[in-house]
């Protein structure tokens, strides 16, 4: 009903404040009527007024000799506003057209739009989005899917913040006691609010990023240890572009030798000991090599799981770490219950899995699921068919037989998913995958093998709170709305007119910041650097069918529904839809012309 009423109301404001007149009537011996056509604003008024033609009795477009049958009909003249001098090829050419104040005219345009910017957002329109919504960039139908997969960490548990800080505490303990990295780093806490997940570190030169789809630097948004950097050194280092070249970018799975794309959450605590560990040297003028430091922030965060302290910590207290369990056994009941069949495919070992999975579903969780698999080392299970599977006993310890089939009840390790397709004939878009990290989890189920895949985003949430706030939503539209008044009004090239324009541009990168800053102050949000998608809101796209805050957004939906992916309008195509004018994906300074829209 809100949006409903939403869409009434933007289309009585559009109507009211627009300028499309309807042509007035007239008698036979009405005057003509002209089509005025106003230059500086693009709009079109109905006049009446006689022509020469009308004064001296020979107008051709006189209703009685165009057309018999309608008398009534008025003689329609087209009118250009008298054009003003106009200089070309070193010719001049002159008018008698009245001079007019540009800079006046600007900031009337600027006034007037920003009223009908203030009416377009009625009461009540901030809280349309729901953070329990699940979200498709594909045409899925949930009653063509028979299989549903899951990942575990971050996917069927999700995590406190509070295993972010032990893991950033372990691993910088570890750097100054193993890697005899100097004490002054122990002084440094976690800070939870600074990294965001899908930013790009630049190895060599050890800086932290926001890079959007095209390979752009996102301005202000790089950080050498815990300071930005100008956007002029920027330019310096990156020789004189914040483009970022391909072949200095990171591979498919966001790894490479010169930029490291983080794309889980676990990453957080990684991104924020880079930062403070450069800060220290930077701050006491310590020389140090910035790829050795990359290294070995990268070794110490490993051993942190490769030593198993993160599961220790889960394991001896369950309740502190893991969230709203309840919700994953109500998403598996109900599965299970209309006749689905479930997998999991989990790096985690089946120590911990266990563990986990009797809190939040119970002793006999594995009967919910036909095939269980640990330790399957994603993404190389995805995509190399070296690695048998084996099984284990109900201690945990490996199994000598051969794997002939994958049977309920039963656990297995490793294996590869060539062989899972041969054992199961669970293929194509009959499975539904669902996991947090774009690359290990669904890309090459998405590319090589034609799976349905669901992403699990967490931060949804809380950019969901961000987008239904009153000062996000106002900011926004007046950002839209003055972009496209400087793109319209940019052939104003006279002095006082490029002043009125200055202006503009730097209330508008004003705007940027600020909405930016209600996301996170150092780098926004994780899905837009300004106007364009990011690197990471790409990959979303591009690998997942759906993406959601958690698994139980599933619940909110029957599961024979289908989702329906937004058609937002390229930038060649008018956006014909009132959703469209309603997300601001229309030139706000057009919108009069666009009344005519129900």
């Amino acid at each position: 009903m809100a949006f409903k009423k939403l869409g009434t109301s933007l289309s009585r404001a559009l109507w009211n404040n627009g300028s499309r007149t309807p042509p007035p009537a007239r008698s036979k011996k009405s005057n003509c009527v002209f089509t005025i056509c106003d230059e500086y604003s693009g709009f079109q008024r109905a006049e009446e007024k006689k022509c020469e033609g009308c004064e001296s009795g020979s107008c051709r477009s006189d209703p009685a000799v165009l057309s018999p049958s309608a008398p009534s009909a008025p003689a329609v003249h087209s009118l250009k506003r008298p054009e003003e001098p106009v200089a070309v090829l070193g010719r001049s050419y002159s008018s008698t057209a009245l001079k007019v104040d540009h800079k006046t005219y600007l900031w009337a345009r600027y006034n007037e739009m920003k009223r009908l910017v203030h009416d377009l957002i009625p009461p009540g329109v901030c809280n349309l989005l729901n953070s329990s919504t699940i979200y498709a960039n594909n045409e899925v139908s949930l009653a063509e899917v028979d299989i549903y997969g899951f990942d575990y960490d971050y996917t069927l548990a999700l995590y406190s913040n509070a295993l972010n800080t032990m893991i950033f505490n372990t691993a910088r303990d570890f750097l100054v006691q193993h890697y005899k990295y100097p004490e002054g780093i122990s002084k440094y806490d976690y800070i939870p609010n600074f990294a965001a997940r899908g930013l790009h570190y630049d190895i060599q030169k050890g800086l932290l990023m926001k890079i959007d789809a095209f390979h752009y630097i996102q301005k202000g948004t790089v950080y050498r240890g815990l300071r930005p950097v100008p956007d002029e050194e920027v330019l310096q280092l990156y020789e004189g572009t914040h483009h970022v070249p391909l072949h200095q970018f990171s591979g498919f799975y966001g790894k490479g030798p010169k930029m490291k794309q983080f794309m889980d959450i676990f990453s957080l605590p990684e991104m924020t000991l880079l930062a403070v560990a450069n800060d220290f040297f930077i701050s006491n003028n310590i020389e140090y090599d910035p790829i050795h430091l990359y290294k070995d922030v990268s070794d110490a965060i490993g051993m942190v799981h490769i030593k198993g302290y993160m599961y220790k910590w889960i394991m001896q207290d369950l309740e502190k770490y893991i969230l709203r369990g309840e919700e994953t056994y109500a998403v598996l009941h109900r599965l299970v219950s209309q006749g689905k069949k479930l997998f999991l495919i989990t790096n985690s070992p089946f120590s911990f899995v266990d563990k986990g999975m009797m809190y939040m579903v119970g002793k006999d969780w594995r009967d919910f699921f036909d095939v269980v698999i640990v330790q399957a080392d994603k993404p190389h299970f995805f995509n190399d068919c070296v690695k048998p599977f084996r099984r284990l006993d109900g201690n945990g310890d490996l199994q000598w037989d051969k794997i002939n089939s994958l049977d309920k009840g039963q656990v297995y390790k490793q294996g590869n998913l060539y062989d899972f397709l041969r054992l199961t004939g669970w293929r194509g878009s009959r499975v539904l995958y669902f996991g947090d990290h774009l690359y290990s989890d669904l890309a090459d189920l998405m590319l090589r093998h034609g799976w349905r895949t669901g992403a699990i985003v967490p931060e949804l949430e809380l950019e969901t709170k961000v987008v239904n706030t009153e000062q996000y939503a106002q900011s926004l539209t007046w950002l839209q709305a003055l972009t496209g008044l400087v793109e319209r009004m940019q052939m104003y090239r006279d002095p006082e007119s490029m002043v009125v324009l200055q202006d503009w541009l730097m209330e508008r990168e004003e705007l940027r910041a600020m909405t930016k800053n209600l996301f996170n102050p150092q780098f926004g949000s994780i899905f837009r650097t300004c106007h364009n998608p990011t690197y990471f809101s790409r990959r979303l796209c591009r690998f997942s069918d759906v993406y959601m805050a958690s698994i139980s957004c599933l619940l909110n939906y029957d599961l024979s529904y289908t989702f329906y992916p937004r058609r937002t309008p390229l930038q060649h195509e008018a956006p014909l839809w009132m959703d469209q004018l309603c997300t601001g994906c229309m030139k706000t300074p057009f919108l009069e012309e666009m009344a005519h829209i129900r």
